[in-house]
């Protein structure tokens, strides 16, 4: 039988020190709307008691990483439809998230804020029957690996990365993560780069995995229908529209130019800008919501997938400023030819996980778009076996 890890004091009394010294401001932050269920949750030991014994824990950070390894749970749940699962985060978003998921399995899954770490060994009776730890990405939380292994889990990190911007503070603290990473039993990393990034952390059997967002399914919730190609400008930021209408117009293509901005509060902006370009090259411009002209604007969230779905080629932005990129994988499931900027920095993962996508400098985008139709369909590369070996780690 392993050894259970010693107490880690040191670490626990520094934790209790900061947790006296942060009361007042913790009080007073509760008192704001934003935080008056997370708080108090996370730092007061409301809601704190555990319902159920559970075989297998799932902890992430917020609505991303939460809604990442949804089709892992499924999958779970299809392995064995009685197991009982622990889902933890750390913010609202993500809890509001977890909550409706759990209100579809309501006999598997309770979900709880993640308690501060002083607090965690106190769920250790309701820990006994526990399995598997599965953390995500960067929530690299000591006690909480702490209490995985003194109850005999296995514990693991998934979707672990170091970012560029990281990486210099990681390493600062490199004493500390190895004692953290001495509590992991396995890291499965979204790159190369990660893996090996993990390794010089001291981190041990780290593996090279892939993003988990491999796994889910873009959702429908409208088909739009189209009388001519469309070119989808995607996730846009301020500057790329302007690069895109100037590299697009000009070409006279029989497409149709549709513009989805990231950020709801440039709608507006980006509205102006349409018009003008549309004005100065004697093009028709409308919203989505009208009858499409050649310019049309998306000026509403969550439309994003219907129109990767009809989409004849992608302008994946974000990239062509440095954003450091967006989500490939979501256009590539619907096949459609990708073109991005090269300022990828920050989903190189992602893109690592499909093929037939093309990268090109602003002055390039011009050139690419005139010939859209010979750009090749993005595939995305096998993912379910992936997903089976994945589960049959988290069970073994």
């Amino acid at each position: 039988m392993e050894k259970s890890p010693s107490f880690p004091l040191g670490y626990f009394l520094l934790l209790c020190f900061l947790y006296l010294i942060s009361l007042p401001f913790l009080t007073l932050l509760s008192l704001k709307k934003k935080y008056s269920h997370s708080i108090p949750s996370r730092f007061f030991l409301r809601h704190f008691r555990v319902e159920f014994e559970p075989k297998y824990w799932f902890h992430a950070c917020s609505f991303g990483e939460s809604k990442s390894y949804e089709p892992i749970l499924k999958a779970l749940i299809q392995k064995e439809p009685n197991a009982k699962i622990l889902l933890t985060c750390t913010t609202n978003t993500g809890f509001a998230y977890l909550q409706s998921f759990q209100e579809s399995y309501p006999n598997n899954f309770i979900t709880h804020y993640l308690p501060f770490e002083i607090f965690l060994p106190l769920w250790k009776n309701s820990l006994r029957s526990l399995h598997t730890l599965i953390v995500t990405e960067a929530e690299l939380w000591k006690m909480l690996f702490w209490v995985g292994k003194s109850v005999g889990a296995k514990t693991m990190l998934l979707n672990a990365r170091i970012s560029n911007r990281s990486l210099k503070s990681y390493m600062r603290a490199k004493w500390f993560y190895s004692s953290l990473f001495a509590l992991v039993d396995c890291v499965l990393a979204q790159s190369e780069i990660d893996k090996e990034r993990l390794e010089n952390l001291g981190a041990k059997n780290v593996s090279f995995f892939g993003n988990l967002k491999i796994f889910s399914t873009p959702q429908i919730t409208h088909t739009y229908t189209k009388d001519r190609d469309v070119i989808l400008c995607a996730s846009s930021h301020k500057d790329e529209e302007k690069l895109i209408l100037q590299s697009f117009l000009p070409l006279n293509l029989n497409a149709t130019l549709i513009i989805v901005p990231r950020h709801p509060e440039r709608f507006e902006e980006v509205r102006k800008l349409c018009l003008e370009f549309s004005q100065k090259y004697d093009k028709t411009f409308s919203t989505f919501r009208q009858s499409w002209g050649d310019v049309v604007l998306v000026d509403a969230m969550g439309e994003l997938n219907n129109f990767y779905a009809i989409a004849d080629c992608v302008i994946l932005c974000g990239s062509f400023v440095p954003v450091g990129g967006h989500n490939p994988l979501e256009p590539a499931y619907f096949h459609a030819p990708i073109l991005s900027g090269k300022h990828i920095y920050n989903q190189n993962a992602l893109f690592s996980l499909i093929e037939g996508y093309e990268l090109a400098e602003d002055n390039e985008l011009s050139d690419k778009l005139k010939d859209y139709k010979a750009l090749p369909k993005t595939n995305i590369k096998e993912s379910q076996n992936k997903l089976e070996d994945l589960i049959l780690l988290i069970q073994n």
